[in-house]
């Protein structure tokens, strides 16, 4: 019997099965999937020469994780590389900006747009600094971060106090018009807080897109050499060489309690897995209390409140092999592994608003990725791996494009939109098209297939929104990796704090379980001694 079981083996479960690991206890992980890596993973699914991420690519938070480098998979095979530009943001008429790991660049690059906006950029930069240590412990430790925060409240004051927090809420659009008088600032802010589902106009999504540039900006957005899944085999193995198992091809079906404790769980083919210790849940929170763990072993509040729950967007992707790079009309693009196109914040408001009205976009703003770039393994000499990827309605009610794109997803669907994204990508680089050997199309049921946690596509394991953050996260009052059921805790992106390949949902899970773990054999070892005072005997 393990000590622990892990249901799904992405970044999270790993990470968590590794932490218990190290702790000596015996650890199964559990995948539904034929192999590991949940979000993480690659393929030459889309021509033989070419590697293909699956999902996610570019990993600033995984760079920036005192949890991920706590673990040294460097130690286990995990090498990083990195494209010459971090991202670029280019305008239809040949205008670019650019985030480098070099302050000097990027902020060469802003001030290019408007005198002043280059200094501009070094504040919010100098605002980062101050801020950094204390901004990251909060976020990747657990909810809540007593002592992080008493440390980012001072380092906060010192920075500018209400003023700083302030500029920290503010939508980015605002954000970006206070702080920069030409677009190039505020095309970064603004196109880095649409990697989550934040409008240019929702609060706090000038925080989220500082925070995702400031990454960028130290960090830069890393890929790991050979493919996305290179991560994953490194979590791997630290695991394997620590006596932990990965079992793939096993759908948990069910979380089995017994006096309202879990006690292992259940697969699709009927076989029991116990669990002596602890069972993880590296599974979406709707999922967990509303297929894995029955109803009548949660308070009926939990029950309604997930009714509230809010996914992220649904996304689609696209994946390509090129047959030479990318003939960007910005020169400055093509050293960049991340390019985000749209054609200014207006059309990214554009974009918000016609998914808030279940429209599918007929401008996608795309997160367009150069893989060879990144990392000149991907594919042969001269040649390209991309992707793009944009987000859509999960209720689709009509077609901004006129396409009549019905949102069921079949295949003419799919062909429509993947030209339509390829238009996109033609407006800032023409001959786009005419480099195209083969393509992909990842359409969010697709996506959903492949990873049960990608609802529809849903990247960060549920909304970005203030309201589902912190204590709101899954449900409001919990923020914790703990849950109502003894022995069983949450592990996913649902928790805090949320999405992203970092780990931190996992070692918090992780750690919690070990907690619960000492609290009980502690609490055991008290009631044996007071028998013992009691009766003058030994038990």
């Amino acid at each position: 019997m393990p000590d622990a079981v892990v249901v799904g083996a992405g970044p999270n479960g790993l990470v968590a099965a590794n932490l218990l690991a190290d702790a000596g206890w015996s650890v199964q992980v559990l995948e539904e999937q034929p192999e590991p890596g949940g979000a993480v993973r690659h393929d030459r699914g889309v021509h033989p020469d070419f590697v293909s991420d699956l999902f996610s690519s570019f990993y600033p938070l995984a760079a920036a994780s005192p949890v991920l480098s706590a673990l040294r998979l460097e130690d286990h095979g995990l090498r990083w590389s990195h494209a010459p530009h971090v991202l670029a943001h280019p305008l239809s008429d040949g205008r670019c900006a650019v985030l480098d790991r070099r302050i000097d660049t990027t902020a060469a690059s802003v001030e290019a747009f408007a005198p002043g906006d280059g200094a501009a950029w070094r504040r919010l930069f100098e605002l980062w600094q101050t801020l950094r240590p204390g901004l990251l412990s909060a976020l990747f430790t657990p909810f809540p971060p007593v002592k992080a925060s008493a440390r980012l409240l001072w380092t906060l004051r010192a920075a500018g106090g209400l003023r700083a927090a302030r500029s920290l809420v503010l939508p980015v659009r605002r954000l970006g018009e206070e702080e920069f008088r030409g677009e190039g600032g505020r095309l970064l802010l603004a196109g880095n807080a649409l990697h989550a589902d934040l409008a240019p106009e929702a609060a706090g999504s000038g925080g989220f897109g500082w925070l995702m540039s400031m990454l960028g900006q130290t960090y830069g957005f890393p890929v790991p050499v050979g493919g996305s899944g290179a991560l994953t085999d490194a979590l791997v193995r630290r695991l394997r060489g620590r006596g932990g198992e990965v079992r793939c091809g096993q759908r948990v079906s069910r979380v089995i309690v017994r006096g309202g404790r879990a006690v292992g769980v259940r697969t699709d083919a009927g076989d029991t897995v116990p669990a002596s210790r602890a069972v993880l849940a590296d599974v979406a929170a709707p999922a967990l209390y509303g297929e894995l763990v029955g109803a009548e072993h949660l308070p009926g509040q939990l029950l309604a409140d997930l009714r509230r729950f809010q996914w992220d967007f649904a996304t689609f992707k696209v994946d390509w092999a090129l047959d030479g790079p990318v003939p960007w009309r910005a020169e400055e693009a093509r050293a960049a592994g991340t390019v985000h196109l749209a054609d200014g914040v207006d059309e990214l408001t554009r974009f918000a608003a016609q998914i808030a009205m279940r429209q599918v976009p007929d401008r996608p703003f795309a997160l367009f990725g150069q893989m060879t770039t990144a990392d000149r393994t991907r594919s042969p000499g001269g040649t390209e791996s991309a992707w793009a990827y944009t987000h859509v309605p999960r209720d689709i009610r009509a077609d901004a494009g006129h396409e009549d794109i019905t949102g069921k997803w079949t295949p003419a669907d799919q062909e429509r939109m993947a030209d339509r994204v390829e238009r996109q990508v033609e407006r800032f680089a023409p001959g786009f098209r005419s480099l195209v050997r083969a393509r992909r199309v990842l359409a969010p049921p697709t996506l959903q297939k492949l990873d049960a946690n990608l609802s529809e596509g849903a990247i960060n394991g549920g909304t970005t929104a203030l309201h589902q953050q912190l204590v709101f996260r899954p449900v409001p009052g919990t923020g914790r990796p703990e849950t109502p059921v003894a022995g069983l805790f949450l592990a996913s992106a649902g928790a805090h704090p949320g999405g992203g390949v970092h780990g931190a949902p996992g070692a918090n899970a992780a750690r919690a379980a070990l907690r619960a773990h000492r609290t009980s054999v502690l609490a055991g070892a008290q009631r044996l001694l007071t028998r013992r005072d009691r009766t003058g005997r030994r038990h």
